[in-house]
């Protein structure tokens, strides 16, 4: 979705393509700094918008001190022509700093996960929330054994199904995509 709406010129080609966001309070977005659209895998950070469109604002999380602020801004300001409404910026800069190069995109799962389930879920209605992320502290290797851990499980539940299905197949295989 980002990398449709940060390189197709024509919005409306890019509205046209998105989900319906009139009954959505909170969009969250991966940014990433990828320059060269015939190159989909391309660039090599990521950072995390978070867009409230209840208050027309956009916060930009980024653990690599502002890299992805030109990117974060423009898919701002697309984002806003596509919802019909101003969206103010801003960069969050107290957003957890990544130690190392290659932390970005765990940062992003986690710093998601935090603002979903710790701030914005758990808030009551109307309730001010603070999406300032200040003294956070984020565990990148905690983060990706636990993402590891969610994987194996998946997996296996996935095998756990297919030796109960009533597969025509005696080595009960995964299944094939046509």
């Amino acid at each position: 979705m980002t990398f449709l709406l940060m390189k197709e010129p024509d919005l409306r080609s890019v509205q046209s393509a998105l989900p319906d966001f009139s009954k959505v309070t909170h969009i969250f977005l991966p940014i990433n700094d990828n320059r060269n659209v015939s190159v989909a895998e391309g660039g090599s950070h990521w950072s995390l918008l978070l867009v409230s469109t209840l208050d027309g604002v956009a916060f930009h999380y980024d653990s690599l001190g502002g890299a992805n602020y030109s990117e974060a801004n423009v898919a701002t300001r697309k984002l806003a022509t596509i919802l019909g409404r101003p969206l103010r910026f801003i960069n969050l800069e107290d957003c957890p700093q990544q130690e190392n190069g290659s932390d970005c995109g765990v940062f992003v799962c986690l710093l998601m996960r935090h603002l979903l389930v710790k701030r914005l879920l758990c808030a009551n209605a109307r309730e001010k929330v603070s999406m300032s992320m200040g003294g956070k502290m984020v565990d990148s290797y905690g983060g990706r054994k636990e993402m590891m851990r969610i994987i194996e499980n998946l997996r296996k539940e996935g095998e756990r199904r297919r030796s109960r299905s009533a597969s025509p197949f005696s080595n009960k295989t995964p299944p094939r995509i046509e």
